[in-house]
């Protein structure tokens, strides 16, 4: 079983996660999950736990799952707006061949409201990257 073990444990947490060493190596045969750092995905900083300073393969890996996370996190958010795209489209037919009329009252001005807010949002981000385009 030792050897199935990673190196690293990544607990994730809000912000990121918190980083520990995985110890097997101990008089017990134990299992030990020694913290080692913290890191935060929205702007990298790696903050050693402790008075001890990181190891060079510590940083390595940490960097690493730094990188992977934030890939993994990037796609999630595509993933989530493509799955807005398909409920706009169930929506759209709900309301069209489902919904009663007490049904449509009680979303029509919510739905309004955040699909101008919407439009508004992407019409300005869409001239923007037309008129830079243009521009370059």
């Amino acid at each position: 079983m030792p050897g199935d073990l990673p190196d690293y444990y990544f607990r994730i947490r809000d912000n990121g996660a918190v980083v520990f060493r995985v110890d097997t190596e101990n008089r017990q045969r134990r299992i030990e999950l020694i913290e080692i750092a913290t890191v935060n995905v929205k702007n990298g900083t790696i903050k050693a736990h402790g008075a001890e300073p990181l190891r060079p393969d510590d940083l390595a890996e940490i960097n690493r799952w730094l990188a992977a996370r934030t890939a993994l996190l990037a796609e999630r958010d595509i993933d989530d707006i493509l799955r807005a795209v398909d409920y706009l489209n169930l929506t759209t037919q709900w309301a069209q061949t489902k919904a009663s009329d007490a049904q449509l009252e009680r979303v029509t001005d919510d739905l309004l409201l955040a699909m101008h807010d919407l439009r508004s949002v992407l019409v300005r981000r869409k001239s923007d990257r037309l008129t830079k385009g243009a521009a370059e």
